[in-house]
């Protein structure tokens, strides 16, 4: 196998256990000193009219965390749309394998590498791991042609193998936040509802201040669960795509490299 080199970016575990345990402060923080600030409840501690900032804070103790939940998705989607971006490479990854393709079928194999090296990125990675194995056996006599395209294959397959992780590294981060925030906004919905049906149940007249805030608990609860959930989902799909489209043009330029062999 030769010398193989990884597109390695992102937030290794420590950095992401950081990133995590920062959005968490952080949340708590907005939730303690912008959405609780004075300004924003009148002299009976409700929120001022039209003021969305207190009934949010009225949300109680899982808006912080809804909010944590929200702002790992967006840090860990930034950190994604950067990595996959960078393994793609420099420029545009149609022209770049179209170009390999007449290089290799022209036999020019330098020229080759020298082009993965300027393209960069994961998909370069793969191609030159390819092209540099089938240079080295090119013109091995001592193994027949089937010996030849086995072992291109196993190296293309084994560079392949060494990128992949590398290009959904985190993703599980992103998906589990939005089921969670879905989860965590009911169970903020049903303690407000909790909260509004104790307040109806009092005895002569029902507690309206402590019903409207229960009922504004298990509202703002749900609509931030909801927001975060179709953010992470929606940035969970788009990576996955992204990534779909990198592994094909692999599997692509692995094919070209094979068939150069056979041709």
């Amino acid at each position: 196998m030769s010398n193989q080199k990884t597109t390695s970016t992102g937030f290794n575990f420590m950095t992401a256990l950081i990133a995590i345990i920062i959005a968490l402060v952080v949340g708590a923080l907005i939730y303690t000193f912008i959405l609780g600030a004075a300004g924003n409840f009148d002299a009976e501690g409700h929120p001022k009219q039209g003021n969305y900032l207190g009934m949010m804070y009225k949300g109680g103790f899982i808006v912080p965390i809804l909010m944590a939940l929200f702002i790992i998705i967006i840090t860990f989607s930034i950190e994604r749309l950067y990595s996959i971006t960078k393994a793609k490479g420099q420029g545009d990854a149609a022209s770049f394998l179209k170009n390999i393709k007449t290089l290799i079928a022209s036999g020019q194999y330098g020229e080759a590498i020298d082009l993965c090296d300027k393209q960069k990125g994961s998909l370069a990675n793969v191609v030159r791991s390819g092209i540099e194995k089938l240079k080295t056996i090119k013109e091995d006599n001592s193994l027949n042609n089937e010996a030849k395209i086995a072992a291109t294959q196993k190296e293309v397959d084994e560079a392949i193998s060494l990128e992949l992780p590398m290009l959904s590294k985190n993703l599980s981060i992103i998906s589990t936040c939005a089921s969670i925030a879905t989860l965590w906004g009911l169970i903020g919905t049903v303690l407000g509802m909790i909260r509004s049906f104790a307040a109806m149940s009092t005895a002569g007249s029902p507690d309206t201040a402590a019903l409207a805030t229960g009922i504004s608990e298990a509202l703002i609860n749900t609509a931030l669960g909801i927001i975060a959930s179709v953010v992470g989902i929606i940035m969970y799909n788009y990576f996955n795509s992204r990534i779909d489209a990198i592994t094909h043009s692999m599997d692509e330029a692995g094919f070209s490299i094979l068939h150069s062999l056979k041709a």
